[in-house]
C-alpha cells in the first residue's frame, strides 16, 4: 500500500523492531536478564516484590510443563528452580507477563550500574519531537515491561526520551494479537481508535489494530522478520519514521 496523508491524535509505538532493534533486546537485553537472574533472586527472595513474581510464576501453565521435564519437585520452591525456569522462559522467548516484571527489575540494576543503554534507532528522537511539536501524543505497547519500556527510553542512546511519552501499555491489558487489547488502550486514551496510528513490525499485531478501528503502519527495520507478497499488499510500509514527519492533527 502507498503512504496516505496521515492524521491522528496518538502516536502507539511498539518497540522490538519499531523504536529498537530486535538484536538489541534479544542479544543485550535477554541474556542480561539470564545471567543474572540468579543473584537478583538470591538478594530479593524475602522481598514482597519477588515473592508476587515468584507466585505469579508458579501459576503461570509453563511452570507444570518445566517441572515435570526436569523431574523436579513443585513442592519445594527455592532460587535455583526458579532461576532454572526464568532461564527456560528466556531461551524460549515466552511471554509470560511476571517474568517480563523480573526481567524490568534486572534491567533497572543494570541500567543504574550503566551497564545497559537503551537503543533506538537514530530517527526515534526526532521524529518523536516533531510529533510532540504537531500536537500529537505518544504512547507504547509492548509486550516488555511497563517498567521496561521506560528504563530503555530514560536511558536510550539518544538521551533521555521519556518526557515525550505520555502513556504506557504492556501485556496486563491483553495480548498484542488481540484486538480487544486495542480497544482497551483507546479507552484508556481516551481517545476513539479511528485517532490512534499504531507502529510495528508485526502484521498480526497490525491487523489486530485495525480491527479495533486504528490505523496501523508495518515498519521494515533492518532484522525485522520479511513479510510476504499478501502482507505487503494488505499493509500500509515504511522503512524507518522519517517519512510519518508529516503526521498532521485530524481535523475537527
Amino acid at each position: 500500500m502507498t503512504l496516505p496523508e496521515l492524521s491522528a491524535k496518538v502516536v502507539l509505538v511498539d518497540i522490538e523492531g519499531t523504536t529498537t532493534s530486535i538484536s538489541f533486546v534479544h542479544d543485550v537485553l535477554f541474556p542480561y536478564a539470564k545471567k543474572n537472574a540468579g543473584n537478583y533472586l538470591q538478594e530479593t527472595w524475602q522481598t514482597d516484590d519477588t515473592k508476587e513474581i515468584v507466585k505469579d510464576l508458579q501459576q503461570s501453565p509453563q511452570f507444570t510443563e518445566y517441572v515435570k521435564s526436569q523431574n523436579l519437585s513443585a513442592s519445594v520452591v527455592d532460587e535455583q528452580l526458579v532461576t532454572g525456569f526464568v532461564s527456560y522462559l528466556i531461551e524460549r522467548d515466552l511471554k509470560v507477563t511476571p517474568l517480563k516484571t523480573l526481567q524490568g527489575l534486572i534491567w533497572a540494576k543494570g541500567y543504574a550500574a550503566g551497564e545497559l543503554k537503551g537503543h533506538v534507532y537514530e530517527d526515534v528522537a526526532a521524529a518523536f519531537q516533531t510529533w510532540r511539536d504537531a500536537g500529537l501524543q505518544i504512547a507504547v505497547y509492548s509486550s516488555g515491561s511497563v517498567a521496561a519500556q521506560k528504563l530503555i527510553f530514560q536511558h536510550s542512546v539518544a538521551g533521555d526520551l521519556l518526557p515525550h511519552l505520555s502513556a504506557h501499555f504492556d501485556t496486563h491489558v491483553g495480548h498484542k494479537q488481540q484486538t480487544e487489547s486495542y480497544t482497551k488502550i483507546a479507552q484508556s486514551l481516551q481517545v476513539e481508535p479511528q485517532h490512534v496510528l499504531f507502529l510495528t513490525d508485526v502484521p498480526g499485531e497490525a491487523a489486530a489494530a485495525r480491527g479495533a478501528g486504528m490505523q496501523s503502519i508495518i515498519l521494515q527495520r533492518p532484522g525485522n522478520a520479511p513479510l510476504s507478497e499478501e502482507q505487503k499488499s494488505d499493509h500500509i510500509l515504511v522503512n524507518d519514521f522519517t517519512a510519518l514527519h508529516t503526521i498532521k492533527q485530524p481535523s475537527e
